[in-house]
């Protein structure tokens, strides 16, 4: 069984939620949406829904559970770009090109809404300002990838860990599905490790030290953030790049 992760009980309201803060949908949008979205599939843990190299000509809508976006490299070694949550596209931009770029697999039982890529091009001529709110969407994963990179690539183990928990906390948040300071996921230390690029023992450590500063409590899938304004402090975290410009405001700041 999947852990409770649905924050609402169809796919238009998912994505209402998700988007709520820059791309709020109009009635008209969200009964297109559900249209587009009414084919769903259940989707087992440990399941791949795309494969690396493999051609996809759809999207998916993560309705329920969590996913996550990874590539495993030549030697085993596994990278995990990020994590989907309920109201994510996934499949993005994988299906833009001949392969896809990256595999994706669900950490819990999920459920996920098939969308064909033509269907959605075709909202650009019948119901363009949709279409360009779904687009808007995927455009601001790049700053979420931006900031991955920074955090990888010059932050320290502890930070890194710290960054990573604040993220997650923002994100279902949004959808939902985390209180001020907690909420539950299935992460094991190897998820940490291969998402931030850290070996076990060093996540060990890590979790073990922001526990004992009184910052951090990881038990039995749940996260308690003990004071998320000091480990904000520690990790140096900004949630301004989880938070862009509506599509309003981003108008009305160009006229």
């Amino acid at each position: 069984m999947g852990l409770p992760l649905r924050a609402a009980g169809c796919a238009e309201a998912q994505l209402s939620l998700r988007l709520a803060s820059y791309v709020p949908l109009s009635q008209d949008e969200l009964s297109i949406l559900g249209e587009i979205t009414s084919t769903t599939r259940a989707v087992r843990r440990r399941q791949d829904i795309v494969t690396e190299g493999k051609q996809y000509r759809a999207l998916f809508l993560v309705l329920d559970g969590i996913l996550m976006r990874y590539r495993i490299l030549r030697d085993g070694r596994r990278q995990i770009v990020n994590l989907v949550v309920p109201g994510d596209f996934a499949g993005v931009p994988g299906c833009l090109f001949d392969g896809a770029l990256y595999s994706i697999k669900a950490l819990t039982d999920a459920e996920v809404a098939t969308v064909p890529l033509p269907r959605v091009l075709a909202l650009f001529e019948t119901h363009p300002r949709l279409a360009a709110k779904i687009f808007w969407s995927f455009s601001c994963e790049a700053a979420v990838y931006a900031e991955h990179l920074i955090v990888v690539g010059r932050r320290t183990a502890l930070e890194r860990v710290a960054h990573f928990l604040l993220e997650l906390l923002t994100r279902l948040q949004v959808i939902g599905l985390a209180d001020d300071c907690s909420y539950r996921i299935p992460l094991s230390q190897e998820i940490i490790g291969d998402a931030l690029g850290l070996s076990l023992p060093y996540v060990n450590r890590v979790l073990r030290q922001l526990a004992e500063d009184g910052l951090v409590t990881v038990k039995e899938q749940k996260v308690i953030i003990n004071d998320v304004d000091g480990l904000s402090a520690l990790a140096d975290f900004e949630r301004g790049y989880l938070t862009p410009l509506s599509i309003a405001e981003f108008i009305e700041g160009a006229r």
